[in-house]
């Protein structure tokens, strides 16, 4: 994935699609690409942590020209496995340069926040516009930050509980830091996974974009492109490429 080599290293990657099942839905997967296809309009598309290659394989079978970024070999080793003929490169997300011109750069599921300092995700930006043609689009998915789920003084926050695992956040919302705590269950025995990342609200990001020459064009709630609202839990934003 995007930034955190360590914890996206072949132990996560050996299981990401069996525990990231709910994220190989293919009405999902049918809608994400579908989007991204109609956002590319035509052009090649590079994608920022492209990890197994959950959505850049479907697009690649579209028709698609797919390039990607990984910080992580093992889950590029996925991926390859999958598509060989998937061109991607290990590296940093906010700084590796790959050749070629793009009319999409997209960022799924909340990876973003990988990058746990606001400098780096700034670079991201940055190195999105870098490749970006004139008129090119950047797209974002990302969780919208849950702070009004815990009440005064709180900062954990249960995510996931089910027979395969539970996991947990806890929030410093004076750092903007998100402590990511997952524990699998696996033959009678528990992994545990941390992970740290950085939360951003949807206006940080859309300042990000601006530094980097790019301006707000769509904000949807998901795919499918629901109205956003002050309840959606995530987004879906479009930056275009304005200088």
């Amino acid at each position: 994935m995007g930034g955190e080599q360590g914890y996206f290293g072949e132990r996560v990657a050996a299981r990401y699609d069996d525990v990231s099942w709910s994220m190989f839905d293919p009405a999902l997967l049918a809608a994400t690409a579908a989007f991204l296809e109609e956002t590319a309009a035509g052009g090649a598309a590079l994608e920022f942590a492209i990890g197994t290659g959950r959505v850049a394989v479907p697009l690649a079978q579209r028709g698609m020209k797919v390039v990607g970024i990984d910080s992580s070999e093992a889950m590029l080793r996925r991926l390859h496995e999958k598509d060989a003929g998937i061109e991607a490169v290990a590296g940093d997300m906010a700084t590796t340069r790959v050749d070629g011109e793009f009319s999409l750069v997209y960022l799924v599921f909340n990876t973003i926040f990988n990058l746990t300092t606001q400098e780096g995700q700034v670079a991201c930006f940055e190195n999105a516009a870098r490749h970006l043609r004139p008129g090119g689009r950047f797209v974002i998915e990302a969780r919208v930050p849950e702070l009004q789920r815990l009440p005064l003084g709180q900062t954990v926050l249960p995510w996931r509980a089910d027979p395969g695992g539970m996991s947990y956040y806890v929030y410093d919302v004076v750092t903007q830091r998100l402590s990511g705590q997952h524990y699998h269950f696996h033959d009678g025995q528990v992994e545990a996974s941390p992970t740290e990342m950085r939360y951003a609200w949807p206006a940080e990001l859309d300042l990000m974009a601006r530094l980097a020459g790019m301006r707000l064009e769509h904000r949807w709630a998901g795919w499918e492109r629901e109205p956003f609202t002050n309840l959606s839990p995530s987004h879906v934003s479009v930056y275009i490429k304005t200088s």
